[in-house]
């Protein structure tokens, strides 16, 4: 507890105010669980499925709300934001905010100021550090839920980063992508708040299926920290997917959108993981790259790599099987191949073309 008296101001920070307890001593953050936008049908449990697969259509956004902010616009932070900002990609990031529907802060412990805050500052390091060249937009549904499934690496996730920041400023209607994040990371003090800010989520199915049934944009990385850690060697060839997302896919009539990143794997290319370090100080991956642990925590910083990221067409599977499919392991895992397979193949294609064009 930091002993600051009720009502006393708050200083401005990045992760903006404690959601927890406004300056009046309330709790919003409860009043907002109450007022849940989506909620079983009537005459249905909470918990069952078919509930989920029945949420409700949103309708369209409301481009023009403003963003709800938990305290003004004039800290350092803020006025850093609006001169980054043009005026077009602060109206792109207010429509993205209309469609959560949510105030200062949503049910996860979103800010939208903190968002605005960070896509700020990420949009330098998508245009001008890792130089980013996106296709495939339209295949990003408009509205309602559905699954960004792609290949991962580089050690920090920046690569879920510039997916967040690709799609609310390119994408043909812009929506906030929602990271599902491992659950060590909730570990971490101080980044486990940013990350919950900024609207990444900790990875269990319960926050799964609680932003797909708030209609939101969820996207995943199903090899894990298996895709973090591969050596340099193993560059973007993908590791083994867990099953869970297409589960939830099909549990909640959401479409898988395959995504290929090219970048990621070259940021902080692995020559050797020390295991026994790793796992004495508790973290999937101690590595060894040819700046780290020799630069110290600088050498974990990523190399200037251009990025590329394409958006694949979306795997539909709940048209064509029933939700008892679920319970019928080697079925899920036919699915799941499917969804690998087209990633990687996307991903060998784009290697291919850019070795092409760099002879």
């Amino acid at each position: 507890m930091s002993g600051q008296a009720p009502g006393a101001p708050r200083a401005a920070h990045l992760g903006g105010a404690d959601p927890f307890r406004a300056s009046d001593g309330t709790v919003p953050y409860l009043a907002r669980l109450r007022e849940a936008r989506v909620r079983p049908t009537p005459g249905e449990a909470p918990g069952d499925p078919s509930a989920l697969a029945a949420a409700p259509d949103l309708g369209p956004p409301v481009p023009e709300v403003a963003l709800e902010d938990p305290q003004p616009r004039d800290s350092w932070f803020d006025r850093v934001a609006g001169l980054l900002l043009d005026r077009d990609e602060e109206r792109r990031l207010e429509a993205a905010a209309a469609r959560l529907g949510a105030g200062a802060y949503d049910r996860l412990g979103l800010s939208m100021q903190t968002c605005r805050r960070t896509l700020a500052l990420f949009k330098l390091l998508h245009r001008y550090y890792f130089r980013v060249e996106s296709s495939g937009h339209a295949q990003i549904p408009e509205k309602g839920s559905a699954i960004l499934a792609g290949n991962h690496g580089g050690l920090l996730p920046f690569d879920a980063a510039m997916a967040v920041v690709d799609v609310c400023l390119r994408a043909e209607s812009p929506r906030l992508v929602r990271t599902i994040v491992e659950r060590w990371v909730g570990s971490l003090p101080f980044l486990n708040v940013f990350y919950s800010r900024v609207g990444q989520v900790i990875g269990t199915r319960e926050n799964f299926r609680e932003l797909l049934r708030g209609q939101e944009l969820v996207l995943v990385f199903p090899e894990g920290v298996d895709g973090i850690r591969k050596r340099a060697a193993d560059r973007y060839v993908l590791q083994p997917f867990h099953v869970g997302f297409v589960e939830e896919s099909i549990r909640n009539r959401a479409p898988i959108v395959p995504v290929a990143f090219i970048g990621a794997d070259d940021q902080a290319p692995i020559l050797y993981d020390v295991k026994p370090l790793a796992k004495l100080l508790q973290l999937p991956v101690f590595p060894v790259t040819p700046t780290f642990p020799l630069l110290g925590p600088l050498g974990l910083l990523p190399y200037p790599v251009r990025y590329e990221i394409e958006y694949g067409e979306p795997f539909r599977f709940f048209e064509e099987h029933p939700p008892s499919v679920i319970g019928n392991p080697q079925a899920v895992r036919e699915m799941v191949e499917q969804v690998r397979g087209r990633i990687q193949s996307m991903v060998d294609r784009r290697l291919r073309a850019r070795r092409g064009r760099e002879r």
